[in-house]
């Protein structure tokens, strides 16, 4: 496995990827309803946009197919997900790693995050902690996350 910086071409992979991952894995934590509302911020071209130019996104990759990503904008997580076939291989890890490595290069002392269900163990168990639950609306359909923390270096 391999860990490299985000390419423009990977884009229709890390979208397919979000989707696949929040539709399978996160299903224990999120209702039918629930999930189809967070996935359809696959269709927001802009944000992904947005997010291609302006965060630092780190993807790992296996046999030429992306396995995971991470992406952080200043001081905060904002998207991480590890593809549905690849949970637990420590994909997580290297990749939160790796963010943590840039966080400190760039002179960050916290890390932030909104976490979901699903994500909140793992964040937990690399020193996260939960400072607030929150109730996001996406549309007429609210989601649970939890506004988490940690400090670095």
């Amino acid at each position: 496995m391999t860990i490299r910086k985000v390419q423009i071409d990977d884009l229709e992979e890390l979208q397919k990827l979000f989707v696949d991952t929040i539709t399978t894995i996160c299903k224990a934590d999120y209702d039918e309803k629930q999930i189809e509302a967070w996935t359809s911020g696959v269709n927001n071209k802009q944000r992904w946009q947005n997010i291609l130019t302006n965060q630092l996104v780190m993807v790992s990759q296996k046999d030429g197919k992306i396995t995971g990503f991470c992406t952080l904008n200043c001081n905060h997580i904002d998207l991480f997900y590890v593809h549905k076939d690849h949970q637990r291989e420590g994909i997580a890890k290297k990749l939160y790693a790796e963010i943590v490595k840039v966080a400190e290069q760039q002179g960050q002392t916290e890390l932030t995050s909104d976490v979901s269900k699903t994500a909140r163990p793992f964040f937990e168990k690399v020193g996260f902690v939960v400072m607030v639950e929150q109730k996001v609306m996406i549309g007429d359909i609210e989601l649970t996350n939890f506004k988490m923390t940690k400090k670095i270096a």
